[in-house]
């Protein structure tokens, strides 16, 4: 028998949900990103940017996965430019500035935040930082070309890693 869907969190056989869909700890990011009705824009910009075979690879990762409506808060014509082609590259490198390696829960990244004295610096596999602070009970990530995202849904555990959901896209300095 099918678990009957929950609201984002857990449905009743303990899976995390994202968007109303199950996710389960045995898919890889890809499945699961591909599964999830809020992760639609980010899918198609892994697949742009020929990010498919990375991110279902082993790793561990830890994803900080913007959602639809973070792509949405970008100015008009950013996201069709970035999924041309030619743009591949400026795509490769948001997107993997997203990314970090190794798994790193809620836990460790609070943890990191309170060994750093209320600011962690999480280096990304596009190799720049990204700067993790607390404001209240919300981690806020902010990347070095000053934008800003709020883990919305933490610790959506996947066989290689680990996807944290967030209200916006971070850019780079580069």
């Amino acid at each position: 028998m099918e678990a009957a869907p929950m609201a984002d969190g857990m449905d009743a056989s303990g899976n995390v949900m994202v968007g109303g869909a199950e996710m389960l700890p045995t898919r890889n990011i890809v499945e699961n990103a591909s599964e999830s009705p809020i992760h639609t824009t980010l899918v198609a910009a892994v697949k742009a940017a020929g990010l498919v075979d990375t991110l279902a690879g082993t790793g561990p990762f830890t994803v900080f996965a913007p959602v639809n409506t973070a792509f949405e808060k970008l100015p008009a014509g950013t996201v069709d430019t970035l999924l041309k082609p030619e743009s591949k590259d400026a795509l490769t490198g948001i997107l993997t500035y997203h990314v970090v390696s190794g798994r790193m829960t809620a836990a460790d990244v609070a943890a990191a935040i309170t060994a750093g004295n209320g600011t962690a610096t999480l280096t990304t596999v596009q190799g720049e930082t990204l700067t993790a602070t607390m404001e209240g009970t919300n981690v806020v990530l902010t990347g070095q070309g000053g934008s800003k995202a709020i883990v919305t849904q933490a610790d959506v555990p996947q066989s290689n890693g680990v996807i944290h959901v967030i209200d916006g896209v971070l850019t780079p300095k580069a």
